[in-house]
């Protein structure tokens, strides 16, 4: 474990000894998006076990069972292979991320926005509006999206969006405006959701992927999910999170 990796753990969040962080979900969950910023793949799974202390392929395997379980990553059915691990998709998807030489695919306008966060370099964001063609391309730098007139549609309510999160992802696009958004639901005969402007969308973004590149990841709380919701104005019921929500 290196010395920076250490440097980033707070103590006194996580009083787990050294060797229980080593072989931790969250260790699991900061090797991936570590791997995926600074090489757009994920380490092999020999590379894995070696970076976690597991003695076995059967160790890893737990990691990743408990992982998942948490909504840290979304396996291939069947399998331990990675899908996603928000906010990068490993398959290809409508938003490419782009900056310098590297590329990666985001899950959804969301996710391509979180992405764009945690790397720290400008980055390009190249889509099709409402997934029909039209191409957008935004620039993301110094803290700020342009276009900044474009909208994040956002169909699916929060409290349901794990009953198929790679379905809620596909869903979650970017529209020229508001009235785009609604022809469109009426051509798909789709839910009409809320509809936020796209710097809004990356202020969310900036601050719900804050701690990913922490060795000790914990899956942000539903407590928090709805503090954060609130502070950033989103009252439309799309994002009402009940007291409880079996598996947010």
């Amino acid at each position: 474990m290196s010395t920076q990796s250490l440097d980033a753990i707070d103590s006194s969040k996580n009083p787990l000894s050294l060797m229980e962080l080593i072989m931790s979900p969250g260790r699991l969950h900061y090797e991936l998006i570590r791997s995926l910023i600074d090489s757009c793949a994920i380490p092999s799974r020999e590379e894995l076990q070696e970076r976690l202390g597991c003695a076995s392929a059967a160790e890893l395997d737990n990691l990743f069972k408990e992982l998942a379980n948490v909504h840290g990553v979304v396996l291939h059915p069947s399998s331990f292979e990675v899908w996603a691990i928000h906010p990068f998709s490993l398959a290809p998807t409508v938003f490419l991320v782009e900056s310098e030489d590297k590329k990666w695919w985001g899950n959804c306008a969301w996710c391509a926005l979180g992405i764009a966060a945690l790397v720290g370099k400008p980055c390009h964001i190249t889509t099709t509006l409402g997934a029909e063609g039209v191409q957008v391309r935004l620039v993301v730098e110094q803290g700020k999206v342009h276009p900044g007139n474009v909208v994040v549609h956002f169909p699916i309510p929060m409290a349901r969006a794990w009953d198929n999160v790679v379905y809620t992802c596909s869903m979650m696009l970017l529209f020229a405006d508001e009235r785009q958004v609604v022809d469109w639901c009426m051509r798909h005969h789709l839910p009409r959701g809320d509809v936020q402007p796209v710097s809004k969308v990356f202020e969310l973004a900036q601050r719900w992927y804050a701690e990913h590149l922490r060795p000790d990841w914990t899956k942000i709380s539903l407590t928090e999910a709805r503090s954060l919701f609130a502070e950033l104005g989103f009252t439309h019921p799309v994002w009402l999170l009940p007291s409880t929500v079996e598996g947010f």
